[in-house]
């Protein structure tokens, strides 16, 4: 266990994949530079790899000081021993007070790898994160400076707030999409310290023969424009109408988990807690109830507008626009609107 380090850096594990870096990596620069101004540290990526050099410079103008670069063949792909080995290696070495990884599925591997070894608290899935004090009546101690990692707990009933205050480095996962993705300052500049870790035999135990990827079919974080449907809808026949209003504006096709759940779509549509967080120009919820486990993950979209039968609903409560209507009868005539102004 690393004593707690209250001069530590603020870390981020960047994620990346043939040449370039996750969005979330690049989100998680721009917590981190928050945070560690809070606490008057420096922030710092850790980078491993193979080739690194075209995907150092992002880190550094969205917020890193420093990049801790490793790079070594053997990390061409990710694999979780020779990866957890690069991270375990540096923390022991820097000693960094918090370590941020993306929610994604290579970091919720990753993340309680290196957890288990350093004997360090983990956090996952947070939605915010903060820095505050915590109070241990108990043992009638006081902390100040500790990260404050949020996330739904329950099903998304409660917010709950957990704090580390006693095993270092404090660790946490963060969604995708839940922070905000700045554009980046090219003028900023950094110091690349290139590390190198000597692997055991052991790390070499599982090997990549072969690799498949299947392209990505839906982008809702990319997108400006979502037409989003939820149970409401009734049916797989009466989905169409959420796909040709999403045609009409050129946007994309999200859903609740309501709406997975009972089959009307497929899973990588859907928005919220559970699924993907949203922030785009306009988000369209359509037969949604909004239950605060989708709320969380549109809720900061620019415009939203609300078609709901129910005038009681809890999306209207957050939309800037609400329709009080049957969507079978209001999305024609929206579709048919939009297409007479083309």
């Amino acid at each position: 266990m690393i004593e707690p380090n209250r001069q530590g850096d603020v870390w981020v594990f960047a994620e990346h994949e043939d040449g370039n870096l996750s969005e979330v990596s690049l989100e998680l620069c721009g917590k981190a530079r928050e945070l560690a101004d809070r606490l008057g540290v420096s922030t710092a990526a850790v980078l491993p790899g193979r080739d690194l050099d075209g995907v150092t410079k992002p880190l550094i103008s969205h917020g890193a000081d420093k990049v801790y670069r490793v790079q070594d063949p053997r990390l061409e792909h990710y694999r979780t021993l020779p990866y957890a080995r690069v991270m375990c290696r540096l923390i022991d070495k820097h000693k960094p007070q918090i370590v941020l990884y993306g929610a994604t599925p290579l970091g919720r591997d990753l993340a309680p790898r290196v957890a288990s070894e350093m004997r360090a608290g983990l956090t996952a899935d947070c939605t915010d994160l903060d820095i505050g004090d915590y109070e241990d009546k108990g043992a009638g101690t006081k902390h100040s400076n500790l990260l404050l990692q949020i996330r739904p707990a329950f099903g998304g009933n409660i917010i709950a707030t957990i704090v580390n205050h006693d095993r270092w480095p404090q660790m946490a996962t963060v969604r995708e999409g839940v922070m905000f993705l700045g554009e980046g300052d090219d003028k900023r500049t950094g110091e690349i310290v290139n590390e190198t870790i000597v692997f055991e035999d052991v790390d070499e135990i599982v090997r990549v023969i072969e690799r498949h990827r299947e392209p990505r079919t839906v982008n809702l974080k990319g997108a400006r424009a979502i037409v989003a449907g939820g149970a409401g809808v009734g049916s797989k026949d009466d989905f169409g109408l959420i796909h040709d209003l999403a045609g009409a504006i050129g946007g994309a096709v999200g859903a609740s988990r309501a709406a997975v759940d009972a089959g009307l779509v497929g899973k990588e549509h859907q928005v919220g807690q559970t699924g993907t967080t949203v922030r785009p120009a306009l988000y369209i919820a359509c037969g949604i109830s909004g239950a605060v486990q989708h709320r969380a993950g549109m809720e900061e979209s620019a415009k939203i507008i609300a078609v709901n039968s129910d005038p009681e609903a809890p999306i209207l409560s957050v939309a800037h626009y609400g329709i009080v209507g049957d969507l079978r009868t209001v999305i024609p005539m929206m579709i048919k609107s939009i297409k007479e102004r083309a």
